[in-house]
């Protein structure tokens, strides 16, 4: 259903990375995915597996939403190009961009292979580059817009995951050198750094409840967080709502960081 503009996003075109999750499960994209389209926005769903981002948009077009499904090699630069072209023929613009492609990453530098270190740095980084390298001047043609690009706690609070950590700490200096370079376009970039959140990507790797509770419980407030959460931040940032708010980095992570548990409880 789509929702009275309150976010300013109605007739807006929008590009979700990362848009898909397993069955019906909702993850960090899928989430920002239904709610910009809850909120009038056109959204074009990328994934690696077409499917994934397919099943995202019959769940928008279920509720009356705007969406179309790909799939785009966001480490690629053509591609990118291409992603950001379709988006405009399908809505006329674009105006707002969620960089959600991301994998993990383990070890220390002497641990990780130069093979392993390069592929986290080229999804993890890498892609939100080319991915914005192409957006920015579809968004300036649009007179403005908005980018998140998602990192993680992990770049707040290293803990034993080098690479990852490594990534989503240059994700944030790529956001706020990318908010100086472009605030006089009247284009907003922001950060959402998730914390321990209960997506699809983290039960798809059987966690036990054992390790769930203890990510519960990493929260002060004793709440397990989802992928709702994220994407309600996302949305936040992206919209009008957010209209002074640049550079910034968010953290949902229900007060995780302040207590500073070990990575064992987290799973």
């Amino acid at each position: 259903m789509v929702e009275d503009d309150v976010w300013g996003l109605r007739g807006k075109g929008a590009i979700v990375t990362g848009g898909g999750a397993a069955g019906d499960g909702i993850g960090n994209g899928r989430a920002a995915a239904i709610l910009l389209a809850r909120a009038g926005a056109g959204v074009l769903v990328v994934d690696r597996e077409i499917g994934l981002a397919e099943r995202t948009v019959e769940m928008i077009r279920a509720e009356g939403g705007a969406a179309e499904a790909a799939s785009y090699d966001v480490t690629d630069g053509a591609a990118c190009a291409a992603m950001v072209a379709h988006a405009e023929r399908s809505f006329g613009r674009l105006d707002v961009l969620d960089n959600n492609v991301g994998i993990g990453g383990k070890g220390s530098v002497v641990d990780v292979s130069e093979a392993e270190w390069s592929r986290v740095m080229r999804v993890n980084v890498d892609s939100m580059f080319l991915v914005s390298k192409y957006a920015v001047p579809a968004m300036k043609r649009a007179g403005g817009g908005a980018i998140v690009n998602v990192s993680s706690i992990s770049a707040l609070r290293p803990r034993g995951l080098t690479p990852y950590t490594t990534s989503k700490a240059a994700v944030i200096g790529l956001s706020q050198a990318m908010a100086v370079d472009h605030g006089k376009d009247g284009i907003r970039v922001n950060c959402v750094a998730p914390g321990p959140v209960y997506t699809p990507m983290v039960y798809a790797r059987g966690m036990s409840e054992m390790a769930r509770e203890g990510r519960r419980r990493a929260s002060v407030m004793g709440v397990e967080g989802t992928g709702w959460d994220v994407g309600m931040a996302v949305r936040f940032l992206l919209s009008a709502q957010a209209r002074f708010v640049t550079g910034q980095v968010l953290v949902v992570d229900g007060g995780a960081t302040l207590v500073g548990p070990s990575r064992e409880s987290e799973g």
